[in-house]
């Protein structure tokens, strides 16, 4: 490159600074540009986020003590339907593809954008007009839905609550999911680099990959589903509620065809993540690259066929609960595959302690105890057991919060050098991170003995039995959420005053890692050509003993 192009390479203003065709705030949202898309989506999702959070920790000072603490049983309801409705529906499901999906799928693949630009703002727009047709509902006679996020029949039905708003944003959300999931597989396919083989593509481009099928092919089944239930409010045709001839059982297995494999949309762009911070960190050249990026089409294709285990005590055939009881146990094969491959790349590595490890290796810890209690509920007599008990509710946390979204904590502190260009102020998010991981296992651990000793979910109290228990969990909670708070307003502080981030502050070998921080508003100057794989630390490698 001559002095004068790498000169009018410096000089191009990066995305944020960039003039635009609107000013303002509207020069965000109807900004086409994949990155400040993703930034709209951080910003709106962190939002939501915050209010789960806070939520959440009513609920826990509500448990804390036996009777009313502050506030009766209809109102506990609504409070954890929200809950649920918010966290899964606006933050953990579109969390990871349409914020670092957005932001770096382009970057990482050598593209100046997405394949359809206006596709993508749209799916923004059509996100923000779900969440806001949810929070109509808190607004309108009758409050918000007390269903729980699941929506489960006959009382959705009959529920004098506002069901039918959250039923129509989770329907629309569902919109925006399968747009950004086939814009995504379009820009895959259509934008690589050139010599960027699919087999040099970084891991986190094929767990993106694989969660835009199932994005796709998964989400009408919910769309569907949730339609059914909103004609048979209002019109009463008898398709789900047994007083009318219908089947119960039916709406639980449409709702799982799509749920379950909406748990890998959760969590196949988080082991992704992992599987790009842990080569950085350990400077060693990823191991069994085929192997997860394999694992990744495994988890996506098996994860879609086991919906039923959630459905053990239903009253289905011996035969359907043994076929999805062993389901389950295969799909759990390419998920320790990746753990193996992790623990092996940080085996013998020169391993550099930061912020975004701290937060995977938390992630790794408890995404194997979430597993290895999937497995547990994956067998049938165990299941019988511990269903509708806090046990359940333990587990989803620590595959959904323990796993995802720590993993999504690790994302930000990873690539928010490039983001923003800025770096994150260090002791605070390591305290956050602490806070977090304290809280969280104190917080959640306690359910599994809870549940395990009976229980129930979703219940507004609970026997004297269980109140040391519950007290321990509150405490939990409300040392998770301080780190949760001191993490997220470290990053607002950060983007203010942290110091300024070089091009490449961790030494990453993706492409993402090429381009100025913040990048500029087409991201490469020139499409580059891809030579080697993305992972090549062979400077780093250690010798092994005798060489």
């Amino acid at each position: 490159m001559t002095k004068s192009a790498l000169a009018a390479e410096i000089a191009e203003p990066d995305y944020l600074h960039a003039p635009t065709k609107f000013k303002g705030l509207f020069g965000w949202i109807f900004s086409t540009d994949h990155k400040r898309i993703a930034i709209l989506y951080l910003a709106t999702m962190m939002l939501f986020f915050l209010v789960a959070v806070i939520l959440g920790v009513l609920m826990r000072v509500e448990l804390f003590s036996s009777g009313r603490t502050i506030v009766d049983p209809q109102t506990y309801n609504q409070m954890f339907t929200l809950h649920g409705v918010i966290m899964i529906f606006l933050f953990i499901i579109p969390g990871m593809p349409a914020v670092f999906g957005n932001f770096m799928l382009p970057l990482m693949i050598g593209a100046k954008d997405v394949f359809f630009p206006r596709l993508n703002l749209f799916s923004w727009w059509l996100f923000l007009a779900g969440a806001l047709t949810v929070v109509v509902s808190l607004f309108l006679p009758g409050g918000p839905s007390d269903t729980g996020w699941t929506f489960y029949v006959p009382y959705s039905i009959r529920t004098t609550t506002n069901v039918i708003p959250a039923l129509a944003g989770a329907f629309i959300l569902g919109f925006s999911s399968i747009l950004t999931g086939l814009n995504f597989i379009t820009t895959i396919h259509r934008m690589r680099a050139p010599g960027m083989s699919w087999f040099k593509m970084p891991l986190f481009i094929w767990a993106i990959y694989s969660t835009a099928w199932v994005q796709i092919l998964a989400t009408p089944v919910i769309g569907i589903t949730l339609l059914l239930v909103t004609i048979e409010r209002l019109f009463g045709i008898g398709i789900f509620d047994p007083a009318m001839g219908g089947d119960p059982v039916l709406y639980q297995h449409l709702f799982w065809m799509y749920s379950h494999p909406a748990v890998y949309i959760m969590i196949l762009p988080a082991l992704g993540v992992v599987s790009e911070i842990i080569p950085v960190f350990a400077r060693r050249t990823i191991f069994g690259y085929k192997f997860i990026a394999y694992s990744s089409i495994a988890i996506a294709s098996v994860g879609s066929l086991v919906w039923a285990h959630h459905m053990f005590t239903v009253g289905m055939s011996n035969t359907g609960m043994f076929v999805f009881s062993l389901l389950t146990f295969l799909v759990a094969i390419p998920s320790a595959i990746k753990v193996f491959n992790w623990i092996a790349t940080l085996y013998k590595g020169s391993i550099l302690i930061d912020v975004p490890l701290l937060f995977v290796l938390s992630m790794i810890v408890q995404f194997c105890i979430g597993g290895f209690t999937g497995l547990m509920l994956g067998a049938l007599a165990v299941n019988i057991h511990v269903t509708d008990t806090y046990f359940v509710v333990a587990h989803f946390h620590y595959v959904m919060f323990g796993g995802a979204g720590f993993a999504l904590f690790a994302a930000m502190h990873y690539w928010f050098p490039k983001m923003f260009g800025r770096m994150i102020r260090r002791k605070p998010a390591m305290i956050g991170w602490l806070l977090m991981t304290v809280g969280f296992n104190m917080f959640y651990f306690t359910m599994f003995i809870l549940g395990y000793l009976g229980m129930p979910r979703r219940y507004y109290d609970s026997l004297p039995e269980f109140l040391p228990l519950h007290r321990i969990a509150s405490v939990g909670s409300w040392i998770l959420a301080a780190g949760i708070f001191l993490v997220v307003a470290n990053l607002f502080i950060s983007i203010r005053r942290g110091a300024k981030a070089p091009m490449n502050p961790w030494g990453g070998k993706t492409l993402e890692w090429t381009v100025p921080s913040p990048p500029p508003v087409e991201n490469f100057h020139e499409i580059p050509s891809v030579i080697t794989g993305p992972y090549d630390y062979s400077e780093y490698e250690k010798p092994e003993a005798g060489e």
